[in-house]
């Protein structure tokens, strides 16, 4: 593009909470597959838990020369410092206080052709040329809440994160092999490896099709006349949104090059890559509530998902079970703000107050 360049590296956060939506099992699956690649197609992994300087030491030791053909025809060898990181705790690897950590990330999200120096005083200079950097990872609700500052939703690194948030089983599967025959998972999970090797083979800028320019032009310009998702109406959510157009254009590189050999991209890739990016913006506004919020929400989430367990309680049974979590207080604060915003009921039964969601139906008489 002239003044930058689109790398389609990305950073995947999994958000559920624990033993629900198997986010790390979700991720050793992809992990698997990498794993099997041969090692002359040159996939590297970096360590989960790391200084910034010892991922940028790791990123110098990564570079590799790839041919590169450029748009104009010409051939080239390409430096790249690539690494594809798994982190099964995010915590493990994310200090939200290292602010020259989370500096560096931003700096390797962007990519680009340019080079990332560093000097030490003990190993000398690094060099961090063409940078990709690839991070999936898992954490919960919890963690955001209580790690993540409110400040870093409208811009810098949550910005450039994809979060997939799930909080319940799509289906019940409690045996796996008896729903997936043996000769087609093995069947697929060849054809995959055999797919993932070519895909790795293919080098050089990707072109947009006119028709996929087209298209661009028209969902840039709807998007910043006013027509921002109502869904992401808060200001909040202006880093996404301004950064909306690079994800698009990442994902349908990636898109592209699951589907054709030709470096180039489609308008289907583009309207394929908004639907996924879009579908996933309503789950998305789960993680960023769970982040900076004030204490009664914090306690009316905690009210809601012990109602939705238990289906109704009166309002002192509801207590002994908030006691240990929230003030007296609170607890009145929190169950006033759900009843206003429309997330609890009240009834009455013989005289005591009986809590429910508004979703669920009472069985009060």
């Amino acid at each position: 593009m002239r003044k930058f360049v689109w790398t389609p590296n990305f950073y995947v956060i999994l958000v559920g909470p624990p033993g629900v939506a198997a986010k790390s099992t979700s991720i050793s699956i992809g992990l698997e597959l990498l794993n099997k690649l041969p090692p002359e197609i040159g996939i590297r992994f970096g360590p989960e838990s790391m200084t910034w300087q010892a991922l940028a030491d790791a990123l110098s030791k990564a570079t590799e020369y790839v041919k590169y053909m450029s748009g104009n025809g010409v051939e080239d060898i390409v430096p790249m410092s690539s690494l594809t990181i798994s982190v099964g705790e995010l915590g493990t690897f994310l200090t939200m206080d290292d602010d020259k950590l989370l500096s560096f990330l931003i700096r390797m999200w962007d990519g680009g052709d340019t080079t990332f120096l560093h000097a030490t005083k003990h190993s000398g200079l690094i060099e961090v040329k063409h940078p990709w950097l690839n991070v999936i990872a898992a954490t919960t609700p919890t963690w955001l809440s209580q790690n993540v500052p409110q400040a870093m939703i409208g811009g810098g690194l949550t910005s450039r994160i994809i979060f997939v948030y799930g909080d319940r089983k799509r289906t019940l599967i409690p045996y796996p092999d008896e729903v997936v025959h043996e000769g087609d998972y093995y069947g697929t999970k060849n054809k995959l490896l055999s797919d993932l090797a070519h895909i790795a083979s293919l080098a050089g800028p990707y072109r947009l099709h006119p028709d996929a320019r087209k298209w661009g032009r028209e969902w840039y310009a709807h998007l910043y006349n006013g027509n921002r998702p109502i869904h992401m109406a808060s200001e909040r959510y202006s880093g996404w949104i301004s950064r909306k157009q690079t994800h698009l254009h990442k994902l349908g590189m990636v898109l592209a090059a699951a589907q054709r050999d030709d470096l180039e991209i489609l308008e289907a890739d583009l309207i394929q890559a908004d639907a996924i990016i879009s579908m996933l913006e309503p789950t998305m506004l789960k993680v960023f509530e769970s982040i900076g919020i004030v204490d009664e929400a914090k306690h009316l989430a905690e009210i809601v998902s012990i109602l939705r367990a238990h289906g109704q309680l009166d309002e002192d049974a509801l207590w002994q079970l908030c006691m240990n979590l929230m003030s007296m207080p609170a607890f009145g604060e929190a169950i006033r703000g759900g009843v206003k915003g429309g997330l609890l009921r009240v009834g009455s039964s013989n005289g005591r107050n009986i809590l429910f969601l508004s979703q669920q139906r009472s069985t009060l008489q």
